[in-house]
């Protein structure tokens, strides 16, 4: 719900009007952060449904809070929709099962929708990788996925996506999305975030040495980039030991799981590369302001990225408005790549670069934080149009392209 929550100060600017429905967070094993609502308007009418209770689906293998929520969506978005007059239907959530309502809803009460395509929802990435390497329940998700997204793409009157690359497969595997209005529109940041986050006491997560920073989850997809920071740290242990003696690198909420259940993904990688006395990992994931506040804490940030070409990382903005020196390791065609270079908001490298020039490019890194002469020098001219307002205004002018087309399709028909 980030890209909503960041977007609601600004749709009614934009001329659009706005409800929200959303599951009970009672219903959620997400981490809970109650400074969330501080930045939403007062006056934003948010609906909330229920789910069924995890404690009995889960003996059935069902988990997903999509699989449990979708049954009280549709009861009472019915209703709501029953009493109430909308002109559009906006998804924008990775519980992806959720958006077939969308076709139904478009069916029965003649209402256009538009999807928010954050991540991919089928794909094949998975199938070439060895059984240990893929998700946890892929073989039911993989055919639940095929199955149910073409029921939700089939019939969309609008698609966002964060990256490119996403909205290229989907014209490849859905003909009629050619014709529809859709955007690009990568995740954005709300500054007034960062004044709520200042507000939080120092924590003591980080401790005493120069401090490098990643925040969120690590998986088997971001093996290569680690391995080469983790080999880049190696060298800098076996020939500048009174460098790597000062420094930290911290690894926090790298893992999905339920607190205390994570399975640690970093550390076995650091071990591998003796590194492991410098590198500290957390599973258990943190608040959004808590992991804000840690941005602004830190004496360096690393982006670690996947071996995706269209993996976007959403904590790029963030990232770069805490103003702190910026590291990242992505794939060559990543867009976070170009958004970084245009906004001359950090160093970049790739993981198709050979090592050597790697491992240049992060000691010189390092040396540089260590000895404070790292210039934050981003071009926040250039760095505008990411954030909330910009963002949101592209996505009001995608919702009046959908409405404008669709008015001319149901005169048709």
């Amino acid at each position: 719900m980030h890209r909503i929550r960041i977007s609601l100060p600004y749709f009614e600017q934009y001329g659009w009007q706005s409800e929200i429905v959303t599951v009970d967070e009672s219903y959620s094993e997400m981490v809970k952060d109650p400074l969330l609502l501080k930045s939403l308007p007062n006056d934003v009418i948010i609906h909330r449904v229920k789910a069924f209770n995890k404690k009995w689906t889960s003996k059935v293998g069902l988990g997903s809070l999509a699989l449990r929520s979708l049954w009280f969506y549709k009861i009472y978005v019915n209703k709501l929709l029953e009493k109430e007059n909308f002109d559009l239907i906006y998804f924008s959530t990775t519980q992806f099962p959720i958006m077939i309502l969308g076709a139904y809803w478009k069916k029965k009460y003649n209402i256009p929708y538009v999807i928010d395509m954050q991540d991919p929802w089928h794909t094949d990435y998975y199938k070439t990788k060895a059984k240990k390497e893929r998700p946890k329940k892929f073989w039911f998700s993989y055919r639940l996925n095929k199955f149910l997204e073409p029921i939700a793409l089939k019939s969309v009157d609008g698609l966002i996506s964060v990256s490119e690359k996403y909205i290229i497969d989907l014209q490849k595997r859905y003909e009629s999305i050619k014709a529809i209005p859709k955007k690009t529109i990568p995740f954005s940041v709300l500054e007034k975030d960062f004044e709520i986050a200042e507000e939080l006491p120092a924590s003591t997560m980080l401790g005493n040495k120069i401090s490098f920073l990643y925040l969120g989850v690590v998986g088997k997809i971001m093996e290569a980039s680690l391995h080469l920071l983790f080999r880049s740290l190696k060298n800098l242990k076996d020939n500048r030991a009174s460098l790597y003696e000062k420094i930290a690198f911290n690894f926090i909420g790298t893992s999905y799981a339920k607190t205390g259940e994570g399975e640690k993904t970093v550390t076995p990688i650091a071990k591998k590369n003796d590194v492991l006395e410098i590198v500290e990992e957390q599973t258990d994931r943190i608040g959004f302001y808590a992991s804000l506040s840690l941005l602004m804490q830190a004496d360096g940030l690393i982006i670690i990225g996947t071996d995706d070409p269209g993996y976007t990382a959403s904590k790029l903005y963030p990232y770069i408005l805490a103003k702190k020196p910026l590291f990242s390791i992505l794939h060559e065609k990543s867009d976070a790549i170009k958004i970084i270079n245009e906004c001359n908001a950090g160093m970049t490298t790739t993981i198709q670069t050979p090592f050597e020039e790697v491992n240049k490019e992060i000691t010189k890194y390092i040396e540089n934080v260590i000895d404070q002469s790292y210039a934050v020098k981003t071009n926040w001219t250039k760095f505008k149009k990411y954030t909330a307002r910009e963002m949101t205004l592209n996505q009001c002018l995608l919702f009046d392209e959908v409405i404008k087309e669709y008015l001319i399709k149901s005169r048709k028909s």
